[in-house]
């Protein structure tokens, strides 16, 4: 279980995030997520053979194709296809492996714990930096709602 103690530690000192799975979608939450996370001073490394661009950054095919260091994989798949990204977090040495909210693989989690990387499972990394960082406003708060999409209007 990751505390928030932890959480923030991790989004403090993490800066480069590979999101495996992000869309070119601006309506997919791997999209929104990312978006959020680059607003605010994280390095977003798009894996995704689909695309050759996504916010600006170049896409790859997977996380061996990347040519930096990465502290944080981030997955945005469904639970069966997690182990191979885990695998190659590990490969790559990577700090985080980052399961989003979901996204729960107890095997891959293990695997990644096992080689020395912290491991995050069924949380939003949007959600949890602004949760911890103050991101979150106050309609969120008041209604007990966390949604990506703003109310049409306010009730007072």
């Amino acid at each position: 279980m990751t505390d928030s103690v932890q959480l923030r530690r991790i989004l403090r000192e993490c800066k480069t995030i590979a999101v495996v799975g992000l869309s070119a979608n601006e309506m997919r939450p791997s999209f929104f997520a990312a978006k959020y996370m680059q607003d605010h001073g994280y390095r977003i490394i798009p894996v995704n053979p689909n695309y050759a661009e996504i916010l600006g950054e170049k896409s790859y095919p997977d996380l061996q194709s990347i040519p930096e260091p990465v502290d944080i994989v981030d997955i945005f798949q469904r639970p069966e296809r997690v182990m191979p990204y885990a695998e190659q977090s590990i490969q790559i040495q990577a700090k985080v492996l980052w399961l989003q909210l979901g996204v729960i693989n107890e095997d891959a989690a293990k695997l990644a714990s096992d080689a020395g990387l912290e491991a995050v499972m069924d949380k939003c990394v949007k959600i949890e930096y602004a949760r911890l960082f103050g991101g979150l406003n106050w309609v969120g708060v008041d209604t007990k709602v966390i949604s990506a999409k703003r109310p049409l209007y306010v009730n007072y």
